[in-house]
């Protein structure tokens, strides 16, 4: 007997096991990445004030321009997964992006160079966010979205914890050597690319599926309906404070605070 996802109910027998084996990758593909990137952006506004000698107004302007090209990113790559029908192609292309980005930290001889790795690694954020969670939905049976997206962000999560404490512990054991560690975090990366590559297998999309020709066009918006756009009038309301996290570093002896990246995935 096979789920109709248009029929199937919520099962209370239900357990983890039953996610399908492509959403279970897609966790582990994010929490790799996850790993690789807290590993660096960790570290990084340390090694900008105290190796590189860059001001904490520079560190500012690459934070939150990094982070507002990846937000804006989302809004059309997300439109794009849904014209193209192809949410693998652009999830390989946004966390190709972030991992052929992470050799360039540890080479970087400049702080331009690593304003373009990081400018370059949020717009493979952006573009692999959206299509990400699309593939999770496609994959899913109806009944067991909930745990499936559930899953995928809780091993996110993990992925957010590790990576600091990960970094941590290399540059104790390094004696505070930057660019080992940069290294070491570029192996998650390419094994993260790897698994999303090989292990993840896009469905086939529904032949009924209705055909959406302009996905930011006024009509295709209103039938979001009104529950998504209260949820998408809330969320600059909830407090995030991430354009305020590379400044908890700095003060007369930068380095010290190292351990407060520890916290990162916490606020």
């Amino acid at each position: 007997m096979t789920d109709n996802p248009t029929t199937s109910t919520a099962n209370p027998s239900t357990r983890i096991w039953d996610i399908p084996a492509g959403v279970w990758a897609l966790g582990f593909v994010s929490l790799l990445m996850d790993v690789s990137s807290e590993m660096i952006h960790a570290l990084l506004p340390v090694y900008l004030v105290s190796v590189l000698g860059t001001s904490m107004a520079t560190v500012g302007v690459i934070e939150g321009v990094a982070e507002a090209t990846a937000s804006i990113t989302k809004i059309f790559s997300g439109a794009i997964s849904d014209w193209l029908g192809k949410r693998k192609l652009l999830a390989v292309i946004g966390y190709g992006l972030a991992a052929f980005t992470k050799p360039v930290f540890p080479l970087a001889a400049s702080v331009s160079w690593l304003v373009a790795a990081r400018f370059i690694d949020r717009i493979g954020k952006g573009i692999r966010g959206a299509p990400r969670d699309a593939l999770v939905a496609d994959i899913a049976p109806m009944h067991l979205r909930g745990a499936s997206f559930g899953l995928r962000q809780s091993l996110d999560t993990v992925g957010a914890f590790v990576g600091p404490l990960l970094a941590i512990w290399l540059m104790w054991l390094t004696a505070n050597h930057f660019r080992a560690v940069f290294w070491v975090a570029v192996i998650p990366a390419f094994l993260a690319l790897g698994l999303l590559l090989f292990a993840v297998h896009e469905p086939e999309r529904p032949a009924g599926l209705r055909k959406v020709r302009f996905p930011l066009s006024p009509f295709e918006l209103k039938r979001l309906g009104a529950n998504y756009w209260l949820v998408v009038a809330w969320r600059p309301c909830s407090p995030s404070g991430g354009s305020a996290k590379p400044f908890w570093f700095y003060g007369p002896k930068a380095p010290v605070c190292l351990w407060r990246s520890f916290l990162w995935c916490w606020w």
